[in-house]
């Protein structure tokens, strides 16, 4: 029996915000890694590991994966919070990282084994303008990705006017920009016209609303976004207003992707069994992980919603390769976000998915396939970042009243 035996934290990129869970066993040289990556609040994850669970599980059966995850979920009494899960998801990938090594198979093969040879991937394609715009999706069209996510600019962009250009109140705050749902309702159907126009019906598209509509934008841009036939429509709503789906699939028959901010599974239950949504996007670590996901991809299986893990610009090739071994084991796995990182980046992660041509590749190594270098994650790290207070609450837009836009 493989015992656990340490569990260390590893912080690491140019902005010290990445988080990486070492799980030792008490046999030479077997360890795990998993994501413990929150770009937010890291702080209030690594308490959650180092205080609360470490603790309990020293000396644990490290293969006794499902009943180590049941007693972590349940462990500080309060459960399915985001610091709680994402401390989960990371040990929980750690121990599957273990097992593979154990059995000398990549984590893919002990899930099933593969549905398909590589993962496509979907890119990110943006631009202040439809010039600009049109330019970058042309370009990860070239590269081969099969499905491409059109912005213009940041998220919410099309929908943010000069702060001085809108009605705003005498006494109104500071702004330089502030977000109008109309001029957004206008621009992004009139943005997608133009993209038809121009690549024509068979290219694919996503858009990513990222939450910022209110329930009756969300439904209208829907229904305003039907002629074009979008891949997916991502995050039309934020998760308290879940409900409203119900409305969109009424009137509209636009995809939907939803689940980026979900940590809950009462969350995502009712959307998958009504039928509401067409894509599942939690993020892996941030789901509990691999344990949790495969469940939620078999669960979603049984009501014909595909998977569509949720990836981003502040993530981890570990939690990278976590999403890529779900995705060539699921069957109704749908599309992969992408994710790109800098060549120092990768070096430090040995072992790392392969993304070339659209597609994540997958290597034969035993567990999840990547490890991590210390010494090079060490000199990612910015000197004055080491000892620096981390404060990143996630930025903030406002309506012109001054009203907050939830993401």
């Amino acid at each position: 029996m493989t015992r656990i035996k340490r569990i260390r934290l590893i912080r690491t990129r140019q902005d010290n915000s990445w988080s990486i869970v070492k799980v030792e066993t008490d046999q030479d040289g077997l360890y795990g890694i998993g994501s413990a990556n929150d770009y937010f609040n890291p702080g209030a994850v690594a308490a959650v590991i180092e205080e609360l669970l470490a603790p309990t599980l020293i000396g644990r059966d490290a293969g006794a994966i499902e009943d180590i995850w049941q007693s972590m979920y349940q462990s500080g009494y309060w459960r399915n919070g985001s610091a709680l899960m994402t401390a989960i998801g990371a040990i929980d990938m750690a121990l599957w990282d273990i097992k593979g090594k154990e059995a000398g198979m990549p984590v893919y093969r002990l899930l099933g084994g593969p549905c398909r040879p590589a993962v496509p991937c979907y890119a990110h394609a943006s631009g202040k303008d439809l010039a600009e715009l049109t330019e970058d999706i042309a370009r990860y069209m070239e590269e081969g990705y099969p499905v491409v996510r059109c912005q213009l600019g940041n998220y919410g962009g099309g929908g943010f006017v000069p702060a001085q250009q809108a009605k705003r109140p005498a006494n109104a705050w500071p702004a330089t920009v502030v977000f109008d749902e109309e001029a957004y309702l206008e621009a992004i159907p009139n943005m997608f016209e133009q993209l038809r126009g121009h690549f024509g019906p068979d290219a694919k598209f996503t858009h990513d609303v990222h939450e910022h509509l209110s329930p009756q934008g969300a439904v209208i841009l829907s229904k305003r976004l039907e002629p074009y036939r979008l891949f997916f429509l991502e995050d039309v709503l934020p998760p308290e207003q879940i409900a409203w789906f119900r409305n969109i699939r009424q009137q509209s028959t636009t995809p939907q992707a939803m689940g980026e901010l979900f940590t809950n599974p009462h969350e995502w239950i009712p959307l998958i069994q009504e039928r509401l949504i067409d894509y599942i996007r939690v993020r892996v670590s941030k789901g509990g992980g691999i344990s949790a996901c495969r469940k939620l991809a078999a669960f979603a299986e049984a009501y014909g919603v595909r998977t569509a893990w949720q990836e981003g610009g502040d993530n981890d090739p570990v939690n990278q390769a976590a999403a890529m071994h779900l995705d060539m084991a699921v069957w109704n796995f749908g599309i992969q976000e992408e994710n790109t990182f800098r060549a120092e980046e990768l070096e430090a992660f040995p072992g790392h998915a392969v993304l070339q041509g659209g597609h994540l590749y997958a290597n034969e190594r035993p567990g999840l396939g990547v490890d991590i270098d210390e010494e090079k994650a060490a000199k990612l790290v910015n000197p004055e970042l080491k000892t620096r207070m981390y404060h990143r609450p996630y930025p903030i837009d406002r309506k012109a009243d001054g009203t907050i836009v939830r993401p």
